[in-house]
């Protein structure tokens, strides 16, 4: 081999990646923060959407029905 093709590839294989980074940029859609404004994905409206039906208002009802009737049993009173 002559010592220009040695000495180029080095180079040849930056740009090589440098060209597969900017493809693999240029191909994934990411949330992008630009002057401030927080901006979608250009495939935000082929997400799918996940629905999480309403919960109850309290969290711990069942430990807390729990803890009455132990309380109830005991007959001690919390204040």
């Amino acid at each position: 081999m002559s010592g220009t093709t040695t000495r180029l590839r080095p180079l040849r294989a930056f740009l090589v990646g440098l060209v597969i980074a900017a493809a693999a940029a240029a191909t994934t859609g990411c949330q992008v923060d630009l002057g401030g404004q927080t901006l979608p994905s250009p495939w935000y409206t082929t997400d799918d959407v996940q629905y999480f039906p309403p919960g109850p208002e309290f969290k711990l009802q069942r430990e807390a029905t729990a803890l009455k009737k132990a309380q109830e049993e005991a007959g001690t009173r919390q204040l």
